[in-house]
């Protein structure tokens, strides 16, 4: 056997914990790999259809910037999981070099094995990468709603780049894992298992700050979206308090809650004093894996969430809620026959609608007006209650924009040009002085409605008023720029309506010789899900390799723990440990291993995701239990073959 042969045959004999490190590498390469397909495809390299050529150069910008995450994670992830391995084979190191391995030959084997390793991690990530090219290319062209999809092509750019930096990457980790084995004399490599580990302590002040640290970061937190507090620094510190709450929650509170146990009847209650004395060693030990996997399971769950979100039909109808929204020009002829065209073409494509017009009455104080009657007739449509005036003295403020309806909802509506004071003891209420030409009014505001009824025609807000006033104001018109008209459609199944909207915004305004426009809400919604969707797959890929990461190294310091495991259940079944409790005890210690680091990422992800319902009105919730639910599967399958492989070796080994 030379020693080639020699490095190869330690890998296949040390399979069992090499198989998580193998696949992970594996893994990362291929969705390496999947980012630079699409970093080269020839279809994305103009500007995707319907978006701007500035979203373009972000979303190539985008595939770069992962392209590094997952190169410099994956290298620390490597060396990380390498170091563990070192770990579990220096007694093995210590015997090889008592029997004539000189430590150069060391190195030069640990150099070998790396590279091994790494290579064929290399050949199988880019050949998994290729097998599901297609499909990817599919679901990014979903993502992107790219209509004709993404072509599939000869990646040669993509595999050269990858070879290159996973070749330069796992060639770094196999040299720098020689040079760390090389540094442990003999003594050390075969004492390295008896050395007795101290009893775990943990401060009861440490304890309580991480409750109060989690409680605070959650707190500016949840204030930044709840009152609307858009501050970075807000939500940074909120974020670094709670990540150092969580560190301190593993590294101290778990410790203290589980020694607080001892003493207690349960302590004492079947095998309860093994399990629990136990989960105190483990959770000291792993108290930094949990704080890794935690933290870094809650950044995938956020970000994957987040741009589902983003990319919900109910964000693009947040600003306007119509399907199409057409500014009728000066020729009532030509608006009457646009009018029409729109309608029958929805109808040849077998789409239901319902079309309302509003008029708005811009005053010669930049106030925009609309009737009562016209307004109940959209909020009905759009399923809002309808609103009543008493008399012309008397009108209704209700946002014409997004960034109206937020600024309004935090700090109050506008004071207006004077106040009015009730005689009954209300709160005073802001009076607005209205003119046109020789008419005035000047109508109080007895209430806010904040939802978008009349979209996007008045910067100072659209006041609702009664069709007297309205009328009266009117008579008072001498300006054909201060009148204007709008014919709102609501189409039920608007999201069908992309294809069909690209020809009628493309007949309708071509012309532009009459002043008119024709807005498209899913043409809208195509280009808000493209930048979205290129925001999801770079976060998304992003947010899977990191789970996978942290899934891998709970695996690793399972391992890492295995002979110990082996050695204090053999000495326990000596004295009468039977196999259904070693299975009763091993469960529970890996569901906590597998499901406390989960359950605490889950928690800062509801928290994030309950900041965010608070920004938007539609609900996040489907999406956050979509990711949740998806990533506890994953979770639960990776629990039961960790917890089959551990208890069958385990009894294998004990039998």
């Amino acid at each position: 056997m030379n020693f080639r042969q020699f490095a190869i045959h330690n890998i296949l004999r040390n399979k069992r914990i090499y198989m998580a490190h193998f696949l992970s590498s594996a893994f990362s390469v291929m969705i390496f790999f999947t980012y630079a397909l699409l970093l080269f495809h020839p279809d994305l390299q103009g500007e995707l259809v319907s978006s701007s050529g500035t979203m373009s150069r972000l979303g190539t910008i985008g595939l770069q910037v992962s392209e590094v995450i997952i190169f410099v994670f994956s290298f620390f992830f490597l060396f990380y999981s390498v170091g563990a391995f070192l770990k579990l084979r220096k007694k093995e190191f210590g015997i090889l070099i008592l029997l004539g391995m000189s430590k150069r030959q060391l190195n030069r084997m640990l150099f070998a094995e790396n590279a091994w390793l790494g290579f064929a991690a290399l050949l199988f990530g880019i050949g998994a990468g290729l097998v599901f090219a297609k499909l990817i290319l599919l679901g990014s062209a979903q993502l992107l709603s790219i209509e004709n999809g993404l072509r599939f092509y000869v990646p040669l750019k993509a595999v050269l780049l990858t070879i290159a930096a996973f070749g330069a990457l796992f060639l770094m980790i196999a040299w720098l894992t020689s040079v760390m084995a090389g540094k442990k004399d003999v003594a050390e490599l075969m004492l390295a298992e008896d050395k007795p580990k101290p009893e775990p302590v943990a401060s009861i002040g440490l304890s309580a700050l991480s409750i109060f640290l989690l409680a605070g970061g959650y707190g500016l937190v949840l204030d930044f979206a709840i009152n609307r507090h858009f501050s970075f620094l807000q939500v940074l510190v909120g974020v670094v308090v709670t990540i150092a709450g969580t560190y301190l929650l593993f590294t101290q509170t778990s410790v203290h809650g589980l020694r607080m146990l001892r003493g207690r009847k349960l302590f004492f209650r079947r095998t309860n004093m093994l399990t629990l004395s136990e989960l105190t060693y483990r959770m000291r030990d792993n108290a930094a894996t949990f704080f890794i996997v935690s933290v870094v399971s809650a950044v995938a769950f956020t970000g994957i969430g987040t741009t589902l979100a983003l990319g919900d039909p109910g964000l693009a109808s947040m600003s306007n809620p119509y399907a199409y929204s057409y500014r009728a020009g000066l020729d009532e002829k030509i608006t009457k026959q646009k009018v029409e065209v729109i309608g029958r073409t929805l109808t040849e494509a077998g789409h239901s609608y319902n079309v309302r017009l509003v008029t708005a009455l811009q005053t010669d104080t930049s106030y925009t007006l609309v009737k009562l009657s016209e307004y109940n007739a959209l909020a009905a449509e759009l399923g809002y209650p309808t609103e009543m005036l008493r008399g012309d003295d008397e009108m209704i403020l209700t946002p014409a924009y997004l960034w109206q309806k937020e600024d309004w909802d935090q700090a109050g509506i506008p004071p207006g040009d004077e106040t009015f004071t009730p005689g009954n003891g209300e709160a005073a209420m802001p009076v607005f002085n209205l003119a046109l030409g020789d008419q005035k009014a000047s109508p109080h505001v007895v209430k806010y409605a904040s939802q978008i009824v009349v979209p996007e025609i008045g910067y100072a807000g659209t006041m609702v008023v009664t069709d007297g006033l309205y009328d009266r104001l009117l008579q008072g018109f001498n300006d054909t720029s201060q009148l204007y008209s709008q014919y709102l459609f609501t189409v039920p199944d608007w999201q069908k309506t992309v294809g069909l909207s690209r020809l009628l915004t493309e007949r309708i305004n071509n012309d532009g010789a009459d002043g008119d426009y024709l807005r498209s809400l899913a043409l809208e919604w195509v280009s808000s899900k493209q930048e979205n969707g290129m925001l999801f797959i770079v976060s998304g890929l992003v947010g899977i390799v990191f789970f996978t990461f942290a899934a891998s190294t709970i695996y690793f310091r399972l391992y890492a723990d295995l002979d110990r495991d082996e050695r204090q259940y053999g000495m326990m079944a000596k004295v009468g440990l039977s196999g259904k409790e070693l299975s009763r005890i091993m469960t529970r210690q890996l569901l906590l291993m597998f499901f406390v680091p989960l359950a605490m990422a889950l928690v800062h992800s509801s928290v994030a995701f309950f900041a965010l319902q608070m920004l938007v009105d539609y609900s996040v919730v489907t999406h956050s239990l979509v990711i949740f639910a998806s990533f506890a599967a994953i979770q639960l399958v990776y629990f039961l073959i960790a917890r089959w492989r551990v208890i069958e070796h385990l009894r294998r080994k004990l039998a």
